[in-house]
């Protein structure tokens, strides 16, 4: 037997006066929710029109005849705010109202219609609405019309715009209930799709899906507008050379992330190249410029003593007056729990006076000044520092054969421009301020004094790794040198034993050094030892004396390893600080053959050339010929077009597995002469200007270069 079908009756839809309607008291709706009446009403005028018809019953009287009136059981918001319009005088009471109406004697409760029209309907999901926003402005809108339309702000439609903006994958993931909506608007802290994407396919399956992590990984490639690099250059400047900043719509960002740490950077070298050239016209003769002075940067540099430049009577007399009113307020207050704020701010600004009275500058004897230099740096605020007077050891006054210093000369490479005003040598982060000139050609210069101190620092920790884990080494090593004390008759000082361990620390550095492997092993063996080692002077001598062979061995090996030396420093053989050029010839000497004895191989242990140590610090035409000797001429070529900048990097990955080593860090041959007559002021040979690479092709290569 068919089933019968139920016929669907709608109800007939009419323009009803709005004057004939009456709010029904079967509305359902009692308590105050969503967009107010107000709001409603503003939004219908602004249409001109209803987007949803009231649902109406006509008015019976007590016979059950229509009184040409109707309630409104569902619909009694849109009502409301019609009548609003109605009292406003913006809409006629006689004005035609779409109604649907409903059968009078349908089973149906005017209650249940209501409940129904409020409860029938799912709210519209959040990224709906993003979208909507997002397509009404593609079609002309503008974010303050959408924001008046829909009585909202400017920066909520931002959001919402920018939740919209968020990689389609990720919000097809927020539709489906896959995050939360905190999550959804952390992402939009960075505006790439592909990182967006990438960073949930790290955190999709983790513990920690929080937002503020999430925020944390998209901008862990930018710099905070706090960082004292940002504060120093200005967010203003930044911007006006290109710079793009991320900022969070959601959270409290403290000005947002930088995009271009490099771009900051240079602005950040391109100021302070400014301060370090005015100061260079005061006649220094360095001038050392980082954003982060190195730890013990100063050390072993005498410090000059100037005098503060006199206060003229004016500012002697302000000076007076405003430590007398400080001492005014003072004694006022002095009783005062709290003081109030003007009070307050007042001390403050006679501090911030008296203190600039301080800060006065400092004059200083012209002939030291021509040998002494300034530091200059960025303090946490992002403020500049400049320390002025440090005199280097190297750049003391000469010492004549008597032990007096020898007036007029206190550059001897240029005595004879000692009368004129000297040109400062400018570093930035320990790398020459000058420009490379374009027009160098294919000369290759010497390597800058810095870079090769930094590069012999590295085989110096390498040695002494060495030799610490080579006790038989060790062991001759410091019978040779008792023996040279005993038999040759060299001079020594300390202890009643007359031989001991100096102590070489690293003033001048590559920041990678301290990561290196032979670094990490060096500290983990003196942290093992130390550990197990007495530390009162009579005990330690009872533990040493019951330590096995093997065990003595290996202590004495770590000990004197911390005795090489083996770092390029300039000769100075006009004082008796510094080394000599025969003493610095024998200590290289010395170096290799301990380099020899414990089989030392700089490529072994891990060095390897990149931009920071080696090929972003030397001029294109070295690069070259260190790739053209590493990974052959081929390889050359494809590279020689790039800027330097480029090219470093590309040389970084072609030299990256080829063995090559900068000519501080290789074995120099055995059968080379070790010292050479005392007072030959000559370079080592990796520092002269005609050194020849080898250019030989390697037929084997398969490597491409970057465009």
């Amino acid at each position: 037997m068919a089933t019968a079908v139920q016929k669907l009756i709608l109800s007939p839809s009419r323009d009803i006066p709005f004057n004939k309607l009456v709010l029904s008291q079967s509305n359902v709706r009692r308590v105050k929710s969503g967009v107010s009446v107000e709001e409603l009403a503003e939004d219908i005028a602004r249409r001109g029109t209803l987007l949803q018809s009231l649902n109406v019953r006509p008015v019976l009287d007590s016979e059950g005849c229509e009184t040409g009136m109707f309630e409104v059981p569902a619909g009694g918001r849109r009502y409301q705010a019609l009548a609003l319009l109605v009292r406003q005088k913006r809409l006629t009471k006689t004005s035609p109202v779409p109604c649907v109406v409903r059968n009078p004697s349908t089973p149906i409760l005017a209650e249940d219609d209501s409940l129904a029209e409020n409860t029938q309907r799912v709210a519209l999901h959040p990224l709906d609405q993003f979208r909507a926003f997002l397509d009404m402005r593609a079609k002309g809108m503008t974010e303050e019309e959408i924001a008046t339309a829909f009585f909202t702000t400017v920066q909520i439609v931002k959001q919402r715009l920018r939740l919209a903006a968020v990689s389609p994958t990720l919000c097809g993931i927020y539709a489906e209930d896959g995050m939360t909506l905190e999550m959804l608007m952390a992402f939009t802290v960075n505006p790439d799709h592909a990182r967006q994407e990438q960073v949930w396919e790290a955190i999709q399956h983790s513990y920690n899906r929080q937002p503020w992590h999430i925020r944390q990984l998209l901008t862990e490639t930018s710099l905070p507008a706090s960082d004292k690099r940002a504060q120093f250059v200005g967010i203003e400047a930044y911007q006006a050379a290109g710079g793009e900043i991320l900022r969070d719509l959601f959270e409290t960002d403290d000005g947002g992330w930088l995009q271009d740490p490099a771009l900051l950077d240079r602005l950040v070298s391109d100021k302070l190249k400014a301060i370090a050239d005015e100061i260079a016209a005061e006649g220094w003769k360095w001038i050392s410029v980082d954003t982060d002075l190195p730890y013990g940067h100063d050390h072993g540099l005498r410090v000059l003593t100037g005098t503060p430049v006199d206060l003229a009577d004016d500012e002697r007399a302000a000076r007076e007056a405003l430590r007398a009113e400080y001492d005014r307020l003072e004694a006022e207050y002095s009783e005062a729990d709290e003081l109030p704020d003007e009070i307050d701010q007042r001390l403050g600004e006679i501090e911030a006076a008296l203190e600039a009275f301080e800060q006065r500058p400092v004059i200083y004897d012209p002939a030291e000044i021509l040998r002494a230099g300034v530091f200059v740096s960025i303090d946490r605020d992002g403020q500049v520092v400049i320390r002025r007077g440090y005199v280097r050891p190297e750049d003391e006054a000469p010492i004549d054969a008597e032990g007096h210093e020898i007036d007029g000369v206190t550059d001897p490479a240029g005595a004879e421009n000692a009368g004129n005003v000297q040109r400062a040598i400018i570093t930035i982060g320990g790398q020459s301020a000058e420009p490379e000139e374009d027009d160098e050609g294919d000369v290759i210069k010497p390597l800058p004094e810095r870079l090769v101190t930094e590069l012999t620092a590295h085989r110096t920790l390498a040695l002494r790794d060495a030799v610490g884990a080579n006790p038989q080494v060790a062991l001759t090593a410091l019978l040779h040198k008792l023996v040279r004390d005993t038999f040759q008759r060299t001079g020594t000082s300390g202890a009643s034993l007359q031989a001991s361990v100096n102590h070489v620390f690293f003033r001048e550095q590559g920041k990678d050094l301290a990561e290196t492997s032979y670094a990490k092993s060096i500290t983990q063996r003196h942290e093992d030892w130390k550990a197990d080692l007495p530390a009162d002077e009579n005990a330690l001598w009872d533990w040493l004396a019951m330590l096995d062979d093997a065990s003595r061995l290996a202590l004495l090996a770590h000990c004197v390893s911390y005795g090489v030396n083996a770092l390029y420093e300039r000769p100075n053989p006009f004082s008796g600080s510094g080394v000599s050029q025969s003493g610095l010839d024998r200590r290289m000497a010395e170096a290799d053959r301990l380099a020899r004895a414990t089989g030392l191989d700089m490529v072994g242990v891990g060095f390897r050339p990149t931009v920071g140590n080696y090929l972003g610090r030397v001029t294109k035409p070295r690069i070259l010929a260190a790739v053209r000797e590493g990974a052959g001429e081929r390889a050359a070529q494809l590279i020689d077009h790039l800027k330097k900048g480029d090219m470093a990097k590309e040389a970084e990955r072609l030299l990256a597995d080829s063995g090559w080593l900068p000519e501080p860090l290789r074995m120099a041959e055995h059968n080379e002469p070790a010292t050479s007559a005392e007072g030959d002021e000559a370079l080592p040979a990796f520092l002269a200007d005609d050194d020849e690479l080898s250019d030989e092709e390697d037929e084997g290569l398969q490597a491409i270069a970057a465009e």
